[in-house]
């Protein structure tokens, strides 16, 4: 545990040490670059603030409307007959926009129900198993100007409900109900 302790305490001021002795050895201006790279950061964080905006926007109008609620109770007799408890809903439509908003489910099951109980399993599994699909081509795909994107969203989805059907299937059965 102690080299583990000392790994995590040096790493960073290690790799700096050695980009900086690089930047040496090869005659670069490291601050100059730094300052240069910190530059384009804020010009990309400026960017691809409007798309960031409107995913907040929109995963607030789907919780505060009542939309995701009411498609909740829409499917609740059909998530009974497969066995999946009508509680990850939530979380399942809300993990593939916003990890933020899928990490709060996540914590208000677990506080609910507990983080050893079957659902407070099945929400960790879940937040685990999947990544944030919609947020990663807003940000990254507005980011670098690349309009065409429905391969990626059809493949990044599917992926989502794998690791959704993944997380519920393995859950179920190393844990059962």
């Amino acid at each position: 545990m102690a080299i583990i302790t000392g790994i995590s305490i040096w790493i960073i001021p290690l790799f700096i040490l050695i980009v900086l002795l690089t930047a040496v050895f090869k005659k670069l201006p490291a601050y100059e670059l730094f300052v240069e790279g910190g530059k384009e950061g804020v010009k990309i964080a400026f960017s691809l603030l409007p798309f960031l905006v409107g995913m907040l926007v929109a995963i607030s109008i789907l919780r505060s409307s009542g939309a995701l609620d009411a498609f909740i109770n829409l499917i609740t007799p059909l998530l009974a007959f497969l066995g999946i408890p009508a509680d990850v809903v939530p979380l399942a439509f809300l993990r593939p926009i916003s990890g933020n908003a899928a990490l709060g489910v996540t914590t208000e099951l677990i506080a609910e129900h507990g983080p050893d109980s079957f659902i407070g399993r099945l929400a960790s599994t879940m937040q685990g198993s999947t990544d944030t699909t919609l947020y990663i081509l807003t940000v990254y795909f507005g980011a670098v100007g690349i309009r065409k994107m429905g391969y990626a969203l059809k493949v990044g989805l599917l992926a989502d409900l794998i690791g959704l059907l993944a997380s519920i299937i393995i859950v179920t059965l190393v844990f059962g109900r």
